[in-house]
């Protein structure tokens, strides 16, 4: 087999790996928009909120510890224990929780039946508020998140196809548990949305608030039930991309990854946004293999994805799996 295509294949396996990555953070998108209409800018921010929080508990951190040492003259930094992973796990999902409870009781109880422009404003306002809380509660330092994931290069794959190809396959045992967490996050989430009273109430708010409080919907109840899910999303992929990268502000920038998966895979669809994730992941990688590198000198990673997704937009607005806008005219 000629050597190029043996590179080639590899790049689309980890090619794949990164998109399962950027479609976890697409999730968190099109469980909100999907349930309520709202794009949620702050979705990449609580993702690295959550990162945070999971560290500064399995750590012991005291919260606000810079803002206390600095009134009362102390210097206290940690508690003076470590808490179990899982269980440091359990207690950022009840703090994600609150975070929506919160969210529903200050912003978005008061903005019902308001223009969608006047939601994305106020969700890039809690973009904003969420990562000054972050950097207040568990300082702006660049954090090491390990909750026992493996990592590194998969033994068994790399022994597989050199035997095969005469070449090892670099793939890493992170991304293939982002890939099975992914797969069954989407496969619950599907079953959660189409079988149960609450997925089609969330499906029922997103079309018009106030025919679903007319029918007895409670919109209180749906929209924390559907931020809690984003959070818990945004929770999971701040644990993949904060032990792969490190948990640091840049994280809350690949919610600008998430927005190409989106345009492709459409914004109310959560297998799209699994879909979209990957064409984005293995497209951006094979391009850079095959045309970047040689032609451009490579770095076409930063910017192909969106260049993809604005050509897709010029023939399928709505994306592969968005719903249809139909209007009687």
């Amino acid at each position: 087999m000629p050597e190029q295509l043996i590179f080639a294949m590899e790049v689309t396996l980890n090619g794949l790996m990164a998109g399962v990555l950027y479609a976890l953070v697409a999730l968190g998108f099109v469980l909100i928009f999907k349930a309520s209409g709202i794009f949620n800018f702050a979705q990449g921010v609580m993702a690295l909120f959550a990162a945070m929080t999971l560290v500064g508990i399995m750590e012991g951190q005291v919260p606000f510890s810079h803002l206390i040492n600095a009134i009362f003259g102390t210097d206290i930094h940690h508690f003076g224990w470590h808490v179990p992973a899982v269980l440091a796990i359990v207690l950022t999902t009840g703090v994600m929780v609150g975070l929506a409870w919160c969210v529903q009781q200050f912003v978005m109880r008061h903005l019902v039946n308001q223009a969608p422009i006047i939601l994305f404003m106020a969700t890039i306002g809690l973009a904003y508020f969420l990562e000054g809380l972050s950097d207040l509660m568990w300082g702006s330092e660049i954090k090491n998140l390990d909750v026992g994931l493996p990592q590194g290069i998969n033994i068994w794959i790399d022994e597989a196809t050199f035997n095969i190809f005469g070449y090892g396959f670099f793939i890493d045992n992170l991304d293939i548990v982002a890939t099975v967490i992914a797969a069954l996050l989407v496969i619950s989430l599907m079953a959660f949305s189409q079988y149960t009273k609450e997925g089609r109430a969330m499906r029922a708010v997103a079309d018009d608030h106030q025919a679903a409080l007319s029918v007895g919907i409670s919109l209180n109840f749906i929209w924390v039930l559907v931020w809690s899910l984003a959070g818990f999303v945004a929770l999971v992929a701040g644990i993949m991309w904060g032990t792969k990268s490190g948990v640091q502000f840049s994280l809350s920038l690949i919610a600008l990854k998430a927005l190409p998966v989106l345009m492709l895979g459409g914004f109310t669809s959560i297998p799209g946004a699994i879909v979209g994730g990957l064409i984005i992941g293995v497209g951006e990688q094979l391009f850079e293999f095959a045309i970047g590198a040689p032609y451009f000198g490579g770095a076409t990673q930063n910017w192909f994805a969106y260049v993809l997704a604005l050509v897709f937009l010029v023939f399928r607005p709505q994306g592969l799996f968005g719903e249809r806008i139909i209007e009687r005219v």
